[in-house]
C-alpha cells in the first residue's frame, strides 16, 4: 500500500501536507521547550534555599561537633547547634520541594501549550491521509480488472458535475463502448489519485449489451 497517489498535482499536494505537519509539530516541541525553560527559571529561589539550608546545616553540625570536645557540657552545648542543624536540613529540603513543584509546573505548562496544537493537528492529518492512501489502494484494485474500470466509469457517472457529462458518455457507458467506459475510468482513476488506464487496458474494457 502506497503512502502516495499517483497523480502528480496531488502527490506533490501529499508531499507538502505531510512536510508541513512535520514543521508544525516541530514548531510546537520548540515553543513546548522555551516555555519549560522559562518555567523551570522560577526553580531559581528553591535552589538558593537548598544551598543555603545545607551549607547552614553544614556549618552548625560542624560547630556542635566542635563545642562537644569541651569538658563536661560539651554533649549539652552540642544540643542547640543539632536542633539548629535539624532546622537548617528542613530549610534545605523546602527548597528541594520548591524545586520539585516547579519542575512539575515547567512539564505541565509546556504539555498544555504545545500538546493540543500538536495533537489536532496530527490526528486530522493522519486520518485525513489514511481514507486518501485507502482510496488510492482501492483506485488501484480497480483500474487493474475490466469489472473495476467499469466500476470506476460508473462511479464517474454517479459523482461528476452533471456540466460535464455528455449525452455520449451516458449512451455510451450502457452500450459498454470501450473508448466511453475508458474515458470514465480515467476520470474516476484521476480523482482517486490513481494512474489512469492505459491504452492497453482499454481494450480489455468490459462489454455491456445495449
Amino acid at each position: 500500500m502506497g503512502l502516495y497517489a499517483d497523480v502528480p498535482a496531488l502527490r506533490v499536494r501529499q508531499v507538502v501536507g505531510d512536510v508541513l505537519v512535520v514543521l508544525w509539530v516541530a514548531l510546537w516541541v520548540a515553543v513546548g521547550r522555551a516555555v519549560h525553560e522559562q518555567v523551570s527559571r522560577l526553580a531559581a529561589p528553591g535552589r538558593t534555599i537548598e544551598d543555603a539550608g545545607r551549607s547552614l546545616e553544614d556549618g552548625l553540625r560542624s560547630a556542635g561537633r566542635e563545642v562537644a570536645r569541651t569538658p563536661l557540657v560539651g554533649d549539652d552545648l552540642q544540643v542547640p547547634f543539632e536542633s539548629a542543624g535539624d532546622a537548617a536540613a528542613s530549610l534545605a529540603a523546602a527548597g528541594t520541594a520548591v524545586q520539585d513543584g516547579v519542575a512539575r509546573a515547567a512539564l505541565l505548562t509546556a504539555l498544555a501549550v504545545a500538546a493540543w496544537p500538536i495533537l489536532v493537528v496530527v490526528v486530522g492529518w493522519v486520518v485525513h491521509r489514511w481514507r486518501q492512501v485507502r482510496r488510492v489502494a482501492v483506485g488501484r484494485r480497480l483500474v487493474a480488472t475490466p469489472a473495476g474500470r467499469d466500476l470506476l466509469a460508473l462511479r464517474t457517472l454517479a459523482h461528476a458535475p452533471l456540466r460535464s457529462l455528455t449525452d455520449d458518455d451516458v449512451a455510451g457507458w450502457r452500450r459498454g463502448d470501450p473508448d466511453v467506459v475508458t474515458r470514465l475510468a480515467a476520470r474516476g482513476a484521476r480523482g482517486l489519485g490513481v494512474r489512469p488506464p492505459t491504452t492497453t487496458t482499454a481494450v480489455e474494457a468490459v462489454s455491456r449489451p445495449g
